[in-house]
């Protein structure tokens, strides 16, 4: 896919914080700052205002016939409402052309209305992982991630994991360095670890919910330091029984599955940047040597740090 053209759907009973994040992903002009130009629009079945699940109308500028030229097409959530057929069938035709389909939280039962999601991994909101395995016995939800690439078909969990999903797929189509910058731009993380696991039943609790964050920004700032549970539990002043289970309640994760993702993505920046070689690059975010760093980028990115920068390098 070439992600050139993108149209997002609007429908009655849309969520507008959803279709803002979509439009957030695509829809700015950042060329300015090197973002490859996007021809983004919202549709709609017709011109007729859509009351949206916030209680206020809007109206769309262009109608489905837009859906038919576009490479990425975007479903945001809908609240208490049924999308029409119309709506269905312009998102099953889109995809039966080539075009990819990305859904953010409750839009991924529209996915499965249009029959996108049979055979298929994908995920919505933790709220609603039961309920899409129930109504599309077919699909194979994933409950505990922030999305699901399944190759044509992205589906997004929660509201704000849309906006994971889309910084993924301009990570995957033109690399870190643009999907940082758009990161930046919304003030988002540009790789947020962990899934919406964390989020399910239980809120962090207060008292503790940003004790790590200097400890974490440190880690960021000295990929190349010693960074095992051991010697972050020192820094961290506690014993490394309770530093790991605190590291898990407020990132999700372990934290040498954390450093790990971290260490990936600076190795993505230096592979882009410059013209060190790979067992530089391994020295400088932490992995060693130029063997572990290619076990590690394969297994997160799937393809071999020189592969990487063949395809991405500025």
């Amino acid at each position: 896919m070439s992600l050139t053209n993108v149209a997002v759907l609007a429908f009655d009973g849309v969520a507008p914080f959803e279709l803002g994040i979509l439009c957030e992903a695509f829809g700015i002009d950042r060329t300015a700052d090197g973002v490859p130009p996007i021809d983004f629009a919202v549709c709609a079945e017709d011109d007729r205002p859509m009351r949206t699940s916030a209680g206020f109308s809007m109206q769309a500028a262009h109608g489905l016939d837009r859906v038919a030229t576009a490479d990425l097409v975007g479903v945001p959530a809908m609240k208490q409402a049924e999308p029409s057929d119309a709506v269905i069938e312009a998102i099953r035709a889109a995809h039966d052309r080539g075009a990819r389909i990305l859904s953010v939280c409750s839009g991924a039962f529209m996915l499965g209305q249009a029959g996108l999601l049979d055979g298929r991994e994908c995920t919505t909101h933790w709220m609603y992982t039961e309920r899409l395995q129930r109504e599309f016995p077919a699909a194979k939800v994933v409950p505990e991630v922030l999305y699901v690439d399944a190759g044509q078909v992205v589906t997004g969990a929660g509201s704000a994991a849309g906006l994971d999903a889309a910084l993924h797929i301009w990570r995957q189509e033109h690399g870190a360095s643009i999907a940082n910058i758009i990161a930046r731009r919304a003030v988002v993380p540009p790789y947020r670890d962990g899934g919406q696991a964390q989020y399910i039943s239980r809120a962090v609790p207060d008292c503790e919910a940003d004790t790590l964050g200097p400890l974490l920004t440190w880690i960021l700032e000295n990929l190349g330091e010693d960074h095992g549970v051991e010697a972050l539990a020192k820094r961290a002043l506690m014993s490394p029984r309770t530093f790991a289970r605190r590291f898990r309640d407020e990132t999700g994760t372990t934290p040498h599955h954390w450093v790990t993702r971290q260490r990936v993505a600076a190795a993505e920046e230096l592979l882009e940047r410059t013209e060190q070689p790979v067992e530089w690059i391994a020295g400088e975010v932490g992995f060693g040597n130029a063997a572990t760093l290619r076990h590690h980028f394969v297994r997160v990115r799937g393809v071999s740090p020189q592969s990487y920068r063949r395809q991405f390098a500025c």
